[in-house]
């Protein structure tokens, strides 16, 4: 029994125009959303502290929350199995000083006779300069009764300009995570994993996941354009743009974390989008090299009715692979299947009427060019 027959005939190209207004309200929406309200970056990109706590007892989602309520805004998610008890705590910043703290912290030592006080928020350094001599444990009491934490105290000695100088390493964000549940529940956890993200690292790593998807487009581009014929290339290139941008409004939508596993659902995305824009291209081409006297719109609209049992099938069971994950997956597992799905939904809508379109509409500009050389030469 065949599901699809050998051959349709959709006038999928009669559609394009209703098809590429309709995309072009949405990718607009989607573009203007991110310049207004951005993307909830992940530890990976804004920076932050992420923890991965075992506890010995079954405990949700909303019980960690308020353990760890004196810790202020926290996302926690499971991750592996429910028995197992393990879960991911996130974080903004990677130390305990804050603009808060640093200016409580200043307000505790200057009862010790301080000089000069400099905090550097980024590493959780603190520099004070004295005019004599302090106990480096006075100034520890100080800086924790001002609400930050406070690893090791080191002492510099006297200052060239005169008084004594100290620096104070204030403790990370996984010190109060421990310090929290500690409070509120005991000692019934294992601290599993702990991975700190700078800001300024966090965003390099912004700027080259950006770049790597931008390479990857241009690269791709120019396959298309030296593989096929150069009217094919924008086509390729503007199919993909429409891909990523679809798929980015996933996470802008959902307002799920945007992280290094985003950057890799939008390299797969383009990847999976490319393949089928290739095999359209493939068979138009196949199809022009037969000497027919049918125009480009008609042997694009046969070329997709050809190919699209072959598309539909070879589509249709990568999402049921991840329609098992969005089953029985968690965090970012869950997070990798949903915008996969969108990415292999709009990468096959974009080929049709995106991509085809935006390459009638290079060879209608081609043709009229043509046209009009030897009326310019005659003139």
């Amino acid at each position: 029994m065949r599901i699809i027959k050998n051959k349709t005939n959709i006038d999928f190209i009669g559609k394009r125009r209703i098809a590429v207004f309709v995309s072009t309200l949405l990718n607009l929406a989607i573009v203007i959303g991110i310049a207004l309200f951005g993307f909830n970056w992940g530890v990976d990109f804004a920076g932050g502290t992420l923890v991965e706590v075992k506890f010995e007892n079954a405990q949700t989602p909303e019980q960690v929350r308020e353990r760890l309520a004196a810790v202020g805004e926290a996302n926690v998610q499971r991750v592996g199995a429910e028995e197992e008890n393990t879960f991911l705590i996130r974080l903004g910043g990677t130390t305990q000083l804050t603009e808060d703290s640093r200016d409580a912290a200043r307000s505790a030592l200057e009862p010790l006779g301080m000089q000069a006080f400099t905090a550097q928020l980024d590493n959780g350094l603190i520099n004070v300069r004295f005019n004599e001599a302090v106990d480096p444990e006075r100034i520890r009491e100080a800086v924790r009764a001002s609400g930050t934490g406070v690893n090791e105290v080191r002492a510099l000695g006297a200052a060239q300009s005169g008084g004594f100088e100290y620096q104070v390493v204030a403790s990370g964000m996984s010190d109060r995570v421990v310090s929290a549940l500690v409070e509120s529940g005991g000692d019934d956890f294992q601290v599993r994993r702990v991975d700190y993200v700078g800001p300024q690292v966090g965003k390099q790593l912004r700027n080259r996941g950006i770049l790597s998807l931008l390479w990857a487009m241009v690269g791709i581009g120019l396959y298309v354009a030296f593989r096929f014929d150069f009217k094919f290339g924008p086509g390729a290139l503007v199919g993909l743009l429409h891909d990523l941008i679809m798929t980015a409004g996933y996470y802008l939508v959902t307002r799920r974390e945007f992280n290094l596993t985003s950057v890799a659902v939008l390299l797969t995305v383009v990847g999976y989008s490319v393949n089928d824009t290739i095999v359209i291209y493939d068979r138009i081409r196949e199809e022009a090299g037969k000497g027919t006297t049918r125009s480009l719109p008609t042997l694009i609209n046969d070329a997709i009715n050809v190919s699209m049992s072959r598309t539909l099938l070879t589509s249709g069971i990568t999402m049921l692979s991840l329609v098992g994950l969005l089953i029985f997956g968690v965090g970012e597992i869950f997070d990798f299947a949903a915008a996969m799905l969108v990415g292999l939904f709009v990468g096959v809508y974009s080929t049709v009427f995106v991509a085809s379109p935006m390459t009638i509409w290079v060879d209608e500009r081609m043709r009229r060019r043509a046209s009009t050389k030897p009326q310019r030469a005659a003139a």
